[in-house]
């Protein structure tokens, strides 16, 4: 966890360096839009072919050269001459893509193998935290390293940070995690079998709830598209002078408040050998959004700065639940499902940032966060209902 924050760090770091490479090499706006989508595209891809890479090898090897692969396409930034900065833009943006929600579905599906099923949500609460640093660290040192140091130190910090990344897994004994073969891996059917669903739809289907918490987590993260697009128009219009302000503290009061979450799931668990379920999902959920939406609403700044906490305080409390939740699957279609999460999530995402960036040229920040973070409370409430339905069900005594 330690090598993922590193390399997260380097991650959040390039983003912002990244997108001011292409604005500046290409001197069009377009290019960095052109950037994204294909930086997205490429991890909507990954996410359908995840679970079966995973299925026919080990979550180390997988672990290894995602991030092996993402320190080797910078070097071109680094070293090729001007001519092929251009090619080597975009070659990053696809191998950025699809390597990172690779090793994310390797990472969260082969936690339960690394420690243990009774310490999920102890792992998955120390990845948020440690992420969450990262982010803060790299947003805050991006500006810096870029005007100190030039494009070239910031890309060669961030193949460092994946070199770190990769050393940490090399020297770390990780069992399978999905690969074919092992309890719960997907096996050859015979030729003449008859056609089944995949594996990733069989998982969810076979879950009460499950296929409704990845519908949800997809809604979610069109939300967060309208926040992250509306969050710079909002801080603009609150001081033009300096527009990097709100959304600066913003962040950093969020990712304070997802970190404290983090301390409090983990005394939870340590105390009560419990772990957040699907109902802390649905009902972070709800808080999240809800908070999103009030971040927007103009209250006075102390207002604002609790609504921040809040929202980084129920994000870290989601992530949790969700990952843990769906790591209660066996080890195969555990990895199928995490590759279609990963992929609902990028789609709602993309797809997201394309809506509300139109809407943002008619529409206030606070009405476009409002209906796409609207959307997501009301299946959320849909989810917690059916969640309390299945719960009663079970708890109902047999009739005679």
């Amino acid at each position: 966890m330690a090598g993922y924050a590193v390399s997260s760090y380097g991650t959040f770091l390039n983003m912002v360096a990244l997108n001011l490479f292409v604005y500046e090499t290409t001197g069009r706006a377009l290019a960095m839009g052109l950037f994204m989508a294909v930086r997205l595209g490429a991890g909507f891809l990954a996410g359908l072919v995840a679970g079966a890479l995973l299925a026919r090898r080990s979550a180390k090897s997988v672990l290894l050269w995602t991030n092996v692969a993402q320190g080797a396409v910078l070097v071109p930034l680094i070293a090729a001459p001007e001519s092929w900065r251009t090619p080597s833009l975009f070659a990053v943006s696809v191998v950025a893509g699809s390597c990172g929600t690779l090793f994310m579905v390797a990472l969260r599906s082969s936690v339960p193998e690394m420690v243990g099923e009774e310490r999920r949500a102890w792992a998955n609460s120390l990845s948020v935290t440690g992420r969450s640093l990262a982010m803060v660290a790299g947003f805050a040192s991006a500006g810096v390293v870029v005007s100190l140091v030039g494009y070239t130190a910031a890309f060669a910090v961030d193949l460092g940070t994946f070199a770190v990344c990769a050393l940490t897994v090399a020297v770390l004994p990780v069992a399978g995690g999905g690969k074919g073969g092992r309890d719960g891996a997907v096996r050859e059917r015979p030729r003449r079998a008859r056609p089944r669903k995949p594996v990733a739809f069989a998982a969810l289907a076979a879950v009460p709830g499950l296929g409704l918490m990845v519908a949800l987590r997809g809604v979610d993260a069109l939300g967060s598209s309208s926040h992250n697009a509306a969050l710079p128009v909002h801080s603009a219009a609150l001081d033009a002078a300096r527009p990097a302000l709100f959304v600066s503290a913003f962040w950093c009061l969020w990712a304070v408040g997802n970190i404290a979450a983090q301390q409090v799931i983990q005394r939870y668990g340590r105390r009560t050998g419990r772990s957040a379920g699907a109902a802390a999902f649905g009902y972070g959920t709800c808080v999240m959004s809800a908070a999103f939406v009030l971040a927007f609403a103009g209250f006075p700044a102390a207002a604002t700065a609790v609504v921040a906490l809040i929202a980084g305080a129920a994000d870290g409390l989601t992530e949790v639940a969700y990952t843990s939740h769906l790591q209660t699957l066996p080890a195969g279609p555990r990895a199928h499902a995490f590759g279609l999460s990963a992929t609902v999530e990028n789609l709602g995402f993309g797809v997201g940032m394309i809506a509300v960036a139109a809407a943002l040229e008619h529409t206030s920040p606070l009405a476009v966060v409002g209906w796409s973070h609207g959307a997501a409370l009301v299946l959320a409430a849909v989810f917690l209902v059916r969640t309390a339905m299945t719960r009663a069900r079970r708890t109902a005594p047999s009739a005679p």
